[in-house]
């Protein structure tokens, strides 16, 4: 992404930030984490990690952490950066490959939790006021050396997950996989990997939350593929749709063999519109999507979701405009929300693209045909028409 884009965003993140009253915090305090922790990446393998909470108790704790409560409740973009900024970032040291300590038992603790848990923070000194955001994980503010952090009560844990965590024989993925099965929420999927709680005992490890969310979304959803690929194909063209806080998405569903293909515009004032994308085929992508990055894997969970649901097979192009309002990155947590939300409405049916566009293009801001003349799908989609008239 251009450097003056993520200036402007980190910029504009820090002065919408409501600033945590650090001289009402005291260095021990009883705080209600959502539950929710933090592993950095900076200085890996020996990163800052930690645990997340308000100054005190609060009844509704986790609408300060998981996009599915921001997005559930329509909350602003002011609103999450205000819940967000409300949060002590209590941390420490940590080495990813061989985590130790009290510290890291309770991380672990907390990281299990299927609902909010009180916990008692010991600071070494106050927070520093600041907030980062790396477009992945949900912002995480106001960060302070923890000396010692202690669980009031035993917090709350499913059967499965317990289950799993205990058996050290059972791999990463695997794991995570079947808690999704068990209808673990991702957010709970993502706390899970980044404590080091899951896999095989000896190669257990802290992994970074902005690595974690990306793996999450890419496992989960790169397993519904290989699902529906024994499904047959949807009959017609179908169109889903949806917008919050600025991220507009327009899903085109084709009948045709799986592949899948994200175009983003992103609207910057004085710059022209910057367009991103990464596609895959039914062989799948070998590599990382670089340019659309984690909202790729995140809109993909969305889809299969979707497909499984229905149990059909379909090629999926799908379109989205980051709209000058969305001028904080909040995550990709309410990307896969939106993309969710979409699937929950009636699509539109039509027979062929050519029907489908004056329905896309009433909704969005640019030129469809911006988008369309960039899309490997629809390029593939014409010669394969082409093709077929001489057969």
């Amino acid at each position: 992404m251009d450097p003056r884009v993520i200036q402007r965003d980190a910029t504009l993140l820090f002065s919408r930030l409501q600033k945590l009253d650090v001289k009402n915090v005291k260095l021990n305090f009883l705080g209600s984490s959502p539950p929710e922790l933090f592993v950095g990446r900076f200085n890996y393998p020996k990163v800052f990690t930690g645990i997340l909470a308000p100054a005190g108790h609060t009844e509704n704790a986790n609408v300060l952490s998981h996009p599915e409560e921001w997005f559930k409740h329509r909350l602003s973009i002011d609103e999450i950066l205000k819940n967000r900024g409300s949060m002590v970032y209590g941390r420490f040291l940590s080495e990813v490959k061989a985590p130790s300590g009290r510290l890291v038992e309770v991380m672990q603790e907390i990281s299990m939790a299927e609902k909010q848990c009180d916990v008692e923070f010991f600071l070494k000194k106050k927070p520093k006021v600041s907030i980062e955001a790396d477009g992945l994980s949900s912002p995480v503010g106001n960060p302070a050396p923890l000396e010692k952090a202690r669980l009031t009560e035993n917090p709350r844990v499913m059967k499965r997950v317990e289950y799993v965590v205990s058996d050290i024989d059972f791999k990463a993925k695997d794991a995570v996989l079947d808690l999704y099965s068990h209808k673990v929420g991702v957010s709970s999927l993502i706390k899970l990997l980044s404590a080091g709680v899951l896999g095989i005992k000896k190669q257990r490890r802290l992994v970074p939350s902005r690595w974690s969310v990306t793996a999450v979304d890419d496992m989960v959803s790169k397993q519904g593929v290989q699902e529906i690929l024994d499904f047959k194909l949807i009959n017609e063209v179908l169109v889903f749709h949806d917008t919050y806080l600025g991220n507009h998405y327009e899903f085109i569903l084709f009948p045709r063999q799986w592949s899948f293909e994200v175009i983003e515009s992103k609207f910057v004032e004085g710059l022209p519109p910057m367009f991103a994308s990464d596609d895959e085929d039914v062989f799948g992508r070998k590599t990382y999507a670089n340019t659309v990055t984690g909202a790729y894997y995140a809109n993909r969970v969305a889809v299969v979701e979707f497909l499984r649901r229905i149990k059909r097979q379909a090629s999926v192009l799908v379109l989205r405009e980051v709209l000058p309002e969305y001028d904080a990155p909040l995550g990709v947590g309410i990307l896969r929300e939106v993309s969710r939300s979409a699937f929950t409405k009636q699509p539109e049916i039509f027979n062929s693209l050519e029907e489908a566009i004056p329905s896309v293009q009433s909704r969005m801001k640019l030129n469809v045909y911006d988008y369309l003349a960039k899309s490997k799908l629809v390029k593939e989609k014409k010669e394969q028409t082409s093709l077929s008239k001489f057969f």
